[in-house]
């Protein structure tokens, strides 16, 4: 095309290209004034303020050059002085705008393609504007599309009306895709970027399985079963935790259908990934229980403050729930997000008899007792000697075989033991050097304070430099455990001199309050 149409043509090219890219007739039509406007300004010079404008009935355009009227001329092309503006309009004024009538453009070969260009780039932008409203609100949505193109492993999806990417770290292992070839995938994220909007999709995302599910199960789409969580190991196995909101209906089964038929069309889809069907449960161990599937569990110990479990299963199922890899356990951890230590009946028998064991010696050498009165002691349920010096008598006599005297005696020495261990350790502290100022500090032990030492922090500031979960790590090495309130309020405390004025400002409060 070397001419560009004139007048009423004008307006029906705008509405063919309209139609058929899916984009606002105006915009098509500011496009082409644009067009028009810089082969004016190629034709009258760029310096000039030249606007065009169409017609949006008659498709006449309408060329002018636009002019103000100022004190002081910078710009001869697009100022003008008071007495040559009212040469032009007998009334101007400072601050008036000028408008010449241009005669219409005779387009040459180089402007019409000048002008074809700008048109061609601003109906692609539109365009692309269009894509990225459509489809920013259709995020988590599966959609399917044609291979358009295949470049070092990243497949270009055309969607009908846009361009989508499915990158290869988005696809299965051992997957290939060809041009023409048909595919599903999940739209993950949509964003603008320099080049434009961009549409992202993947085939190896959790989400992806769940939406799969929820086009093959009529009870997931009305909301009657519901998918809580999933976890995936993209092309290989995946674990999905289901729960139904009606009593009369089993998640598992639906989900699973007649004779399989269900869950392999999924599994079909995902290229014959393993797909386990897990109950849901509120209660975290029976979750985590089913989550281990195939595998059967003997016993679960939780760490609630740690957000670990224990899971203690025989001694033939220990590969089982491990699995290839570490996949089962990995996979049971995604799922449930608890961090899963698995352990055989042998191991946790030991690991109990060891600790049985370093406890009664713990209790010999510091209460300086004979082994049977230690053994009574844990099989009570005592793990330090803090619990022993801070229980009542009462509570310690009541123990079968001790008495009174018995308990007395024994809160005595758990004492003696305590505040001698503490002078020891105050001693060592000193001689590491750690401030006074820090043994202060409210929640720190004199143990705590000495492992402290030893990894080199000595002051308030060394104290206050730390994170929360590097204060936790480091008393851990000496098997301290600290919540991650109590080592906050720790470091809180250390950083008070910084703010002097807040402390002062809190402290006037509070001796406010207690007047």
């Amino acid at each position: 095309m070397d001419t560009i149409p004139t007048r009423l043509e004008l307006v029906q090219v705008a509405d063919a290209v309209a139609r058929e890219k899916g984009i606002e007739r105006e915009e098509v039509l500011l496009a082409m004034e644009m067009a028009i406007q810089k082969a004016g300004r190629s034709k009258y010079g760029h310096e000039h303020d030249i606007r065009a404008v169409i017609d949006r009935q008659s498709g006449d355009i309408r060329l002018t050059r636009h002019r103000q009227v100022v004190e002081t001329v910078e710009n001869e092309a697009t100022q003008l002085t008071l007495a040559q503006g009212q040469r032009i309009k007998a009334d101007a004024k400072i601050g008036d705008e000028l408008v010449d009538a241009l005669p219409p453009i005779d387009f040459g070969r180089i402007a019409a393609q000048t002008a074809k260009q700008v048109i061609v780039q601003k109906v692609r932008e539109a365009e692309r504007q269009r894509q990225f409203r459509e489809y920013k609100d259709r995020v988590g949505e599966i959609v399917n599309g044609l291979v358009k193109r295949v470049e070092f492993g990243n497949v270009t999806v055309d969607l009908g009306r846009a361009e989508a990417v499915l990158r290869r770290d988005e696809l299965l292992p051992r997957e290939s895709f060809r041009q023409g070839d048909r595919v599903r995938a999940y739209i993950y994220d949509v964003r603008e970027e320099p080049r434009g909007p961009q549409i992202f999709l993947s085939r190896t995302h959790p989400q992806f399985m769940a939406k799969l599910f929820a086009q093959e199960v009529p009870e997931i789409y009305d909301g009657i079963i519901e998918i809580k969580a999933v976890a995936r190991d993209p092309g290989s196995r995946a674990k999905i935790a289901v729960i139904s909101n009606d009593s009369g209906i089993d998640p598992v089964g639906a989900c699973v259908g007649m004779r399989g038929s269900r869950v392999q069309a999924v599994v079909g889809e995902l290229q014959g990934e393993k797909i386990d069907i897990i109950p849901w449960s509120q209660d975290p161990a029976t979750f985590v229980v089913n989550a281990l599937a195939p595998a059967e569990v003997a016993k679960v110990v939780l760490d609630e403050d740690q957000h670990r479990i224990e899971v203690i299963v025989p001694d033939d199922q220990l590969s089982l729930a491990i699995g290839r890899r570490g996949q089962n356990v990995r996979l049971a951890s995604m799922l449930t997000g608890w961090q899963i230590d698995i352990l055989t009946e042998a191991e946790e028998s030991e690991r109990r008899s060891a600790e049985v064991k370093a406890r009664t010696e713990m209790f010999v050498r510091a209460l300086q007792v004979d082994d049977v009165i230690a053994h009574l002691l844990v099989a009570e349920g005592f793990t330090s000697i803090e619990e022993v010096a801070y229980v009542s008598v009462e509570d310690l006599a009541s123990i079968e075989g001790f008495d009174a005297d018995v308990a007395t005696e024994l809160r005595e020495r758990a004492a003696t033991f305590i505040a001698e261990e503490n002078e020891r350790l105050t001693s060592e502290r000193k001689q590491l050097g750690v401030a006074d100022d820090i043994a202060a500090i409210s929640g720190l032990t004199p143990a705590m304070l000495v492992t402290l030492g030893k990894a080199g922090v000595k002051s308030l500031d060394d104290l206050g430099d730390l994170a929360s979960d590097e204060l936790r790590e480091m008393l851990d090495k000496d098997k301290i455990a600290l919540t991650e309130e109590e080592a906050n309020a720790i470091i809180m405390a250390a950083r008070a001199h910084w703010f002097p004025d807040q402390a002062a400002a809190a402290g006037a409060e509070g001796a406010g309050a207690s007047a």
